[in-house]
């Protein structure tokens, strides 16, 4: 179990710091030290959480005697939206636990914990009853683990110049979205042959295994991820607690009774998030701990949090809009043998998987002289945009017939090619930028860009079911050229605010 005080006052802290500080002075290893264990690590986090959303607006929409709970599309994106917004929304509270209550690398334990059980109960309880208990876990474990992992992280490669930087977070990266492939392939298969349940325990198996791993390697990870930074008074933490509970015993009365249409929670989670990440940026910009370089880089950071959670969106529509597509437009049958629904939601990472070799060899040589954190959001967000174009074509070339899966395998993996330019980037900006006094709660910020977009892409979702494909594409594909062309034309004045003082 963590001890919060032991973690706090532990004597070897200066001693392992002084060690550690010389052997990067003396050896600087491109993956730096304990970065693989955290990589194992969030490469199950990721299989679980990918392997899920394979396969879970499928369980929405496929009937009783599919397997599935029958429910409607405009329903079932809101649902997916809702949960994908609330994972990354609970990262704030998770990002808050790692600073004041429970160091961050016990916060990764626990959290995996937690997301094994969500796992173990969407597999073994039926009907909607397993869906609010599994999801609800697994959002709770999430929100522990995945900003307090990067957090870790990002104490990994402290002192590196930006392009090492870049290239240590871009192979963390690279263990998210090969655990976001090999997720929903195996998620996929399992559903296909077996069914949904078997599909969703899958992932509890693999998060324990990965635990297992963390746990003998917790004293290669940074010694400063045993620390709780401020940690809270007890008699606070305990007030705090008990409106936790209060509000979470508020919510599943409210869910469970059916006050709140299913439709509606990715329009609430949106609205709550986006109330979240203003408190963030207030908070932040009115604190008179906060210097004014600080307060400049964290203004700049505004207009890439908005693009990235539109960017989010726009990928994130493999859960909601292109399942919906598939379940109802793709011919999904090769030589007799229909392909699992997951194989293809799964495609955007898998190309992010090959692309992110090729451009992290270019940062890694281009250094400090490369392009920065601006430019590259601005080519994604183009990419973006412009892989949708594909789908336009696709859809106008095959009106009123099935798509072939090999053109909706060719729209996704242009889609997730785009990944890399502003996934990695943005999450080393965060570790990066932040002001001192704010550092946890500005990679929980970042995370808030992911929680957006899957809120967002829940909105997609529904607004494709009550307009027609052309008219929705063309939004979709306008929305990213045109935020893709507004950051380029502001690249360098954002990149002159980001760095102030850096």
């Amino acid at each position: 179990m963590p001890n919060t005080e032991l973690d706090e006052q532990d004597p070897r802290l200066e001693q392992a710091e002084a060690a550690s500080a010389t052997a990067d002075s003396s050896d600087k290893p491109r993956v730096p030290r304990g970065v693989g264990t955290l990589a194992f690590t969030e490469f199950w986090e990721r299989f679980s959480f990918y392997g899920l959303n394979g396969i879970l607006t499928f369980y929405l929409l496929y009937t009783a005697s599919e397997g599935g709970l029958g429910i409607d599309a405009a329903s079932a994106s809101g649902i997916v939206g809702a949960y994908g917004g609330s994972v990354y929304l609970a990262q704030l509270l998770g990002s808050w636990m790692g600073e004041r209550v429970i160091s961050p690398k016990w916060m990764v334990f626990i959290g995996g914990i937690i997301i094994a059980a969500g796992h173990v109960a969407l597999a073994f309880i039926s009907g909607m009853t397993g869906l609010a208990i599994g999801l609800g876990l697994i959002i709770l474990g999430t929100g522990a683990l995945k900003t307090n992992i990067t957090n870790i992280v990002g104490l990994a490669v402290e002192g590196q110049d930006e392009g090492r930087r870049d290239v240590g977070f871009a192979y963390f990266y690279l263990a998210i979205n090969m655990g976001a492939v090999t997720g929903p392939l195996a998620s996929g298969f399992a559903q296909n042959e077996w069914g949904f349940h078997v599909g969703f325990g899958l992932a509890a198996i693999g998060m324990l295994v990965s635990l297992g791993v963390y746990m003998a390697s917790m004293a290669k990870l940074p010694a400063k991820s045993g620390v709780v930074e401020r940690p809270i008074e007890k008699s606070k933490l305990v007030r705090l607690s008990i409106i936790a509970v209060v509000v979470l015993l508020a919510i599943i009365v409210i869910l469970s009774s059916g006050l709140l249409p299913a439709s509606s929670l990715s329009a609430i989670t949106t609205v709550l998030i986006l109330a979240s990440a203003a408190w963030y940026f207030i908070m932040m910009l009115g604190s008179k701990e906060v210097t004014k370089d600080e307060k400049r880089r964290v203004s700049a950071y505004l207009p890439l949090f908005l693009a990235g959670g539109l960017f989010f969106g726009l990928l994130f529509q493999q859960s909601t809009t292109i399942a919906i597509l598939i379940s109802e437009r793709v011919d999904l049958v090769i030589a007799g043998w229909s392909v699992p629904v997951a194989w293809i939601t799964m495609l955007a990472q898998f190309a992010a998987v090959l692309i992110t070799p090729f451009v992290t060899y270019f940062w890694d040589k281009s250094g400090n002289s490369g392009p920065g954190a601006p430019s590259k959001f601005a080519v994604g967000m183009f990419h973006m945009g412009c892989a949708y174009i594909i789908m336009l074509l696709v859809l106008k070339m095959y009106e009123g017939a099935l798509i072939p899966l090999l053109l909706i395998v060719l729209v996704m993996m242009a889609a997730g090619a785009s990944e890399v330019f502003v996934g990695p980037i943005s999450l080393s900006l965060a570790t990066r930028i932040g002001p001192e006094r704010f550092r946890s709660q500005m990679v929980g910020l970042n995370f808030l860009t992911l929680s957006l977009g899957s809120a967002f892409s829940g909105l997609f979702g529904q607004l494709y079911t009550v307009i027609s494909d052309y008219s929705y594409f063309i939004c979709i594909i306008g929305a990213g050229v045109i935020v893709g062309i507004v950051l380029w034309i502001f690249r360098r004045k954002l990149q002159e605010n980001l760095y102030a003082g850096l």
